[in-house]
């Protein structure tokens, strides 16, 4: 999604948490890889203090090609407070907020809340209906949010306020997905995450085999890699 936005002409602003935050910043770095980056993190700490520690260097290529943003004094350390003040800064720099996942007790919510009251468009990705991490978006949506499948029903909401978009680069994929077939192993999928020992079981493939057509399914924007291990499809 945030590379997809960035071919678009938008900035991603997140909150450098660990997971979706991270993720979208590193979506929006990798659409700009030639020039200035097109992301924002803002923070719940002093601008000099970086968590958590373990994105210093994601914290020190967001500072390089687009920027780091705090309202706390240097030197302030995180605390449970700072996030949701953190957050109604997300969502007030942004023409939209887009929730991916969110349990109902979640800041994703604060964020999205922040966003209504700011006059903002709020988007959420649905999810599995036994998924705790999709509740929070299922609510939202109850709740009138538009619901999201693709990068482009972000886009159609918010065409009038796009600059010039980009040519979207489009990835380079081989085998079946390249001849325009659908691999076998992409019905044995579903639509709920998975992980490559499951789908050795579903297959009764070699592990090598499953790991290489899922490779390929991924160059082809099919499939993608969630944490943990697991594989989801996207089509």
């Amino acid at each position: 999604f945030a590379r997809a936005f960035t071919d678009a002409g938008l900035m991603i602003v997140s909150g450098l948490a660990l997971g979706i935050d991270a993720a979208a910043h590193r979506g929006a770095l990798d659409g700009a890889p030639d020039g200035p980056g097109s992301t924002f993190a803002i923070l719940g700490t002093g601008i000099d203090v970086t968590y958590p520690a373990r994105h210093g260097a994601l914290a020190a290529e967001i500072a390089a090609r687009g920027a780091l943003i705090s309202e706390f004094p240097l030197g302030t350390q995180p605390a449970a407070g700072h996030f949701p003040r953190r957050n109604r800064l997300i969502s007030g720099l942004c023409l939209g907020c887009l929730v991916v996942e969110a349990a109902l007790e979640s800041g994703s919510l604060i964020t999205a809340r922040a966003a209504l009251e700011q006059g903002r468009e709020v988007f959420a990705v649905p999810g599995s209906i036994h998924s705790p991490l999709s509740k929070g978006c299922h609510a939202l949506i109850k709740a009138g949010a538009k619901l999201v499948e693709s990068a482009d029903d972000v886009l159609s909401e918010l065409s009038a306020l796009l600059p010039q978009r980009r040519p979207a680069r489009r990835p380079v994929a081989t085998g079946a997905a390249a001849a325009g077939q659908e691999s076998p192993l992409l019905a044995l999928m579903g639509y709920d995450p998975v992980d490559l020992e499951a789908l050795r079981a579903r297959a009764g493939w070699p592990a090598e085999r499953i790991a290489a057509e899922l490779l390929q399914l991924e160059l082809a924007g099919q499939v993608t890699a969630l944490a943990g291990g697991l594989y989801q499809r996207l089509h």
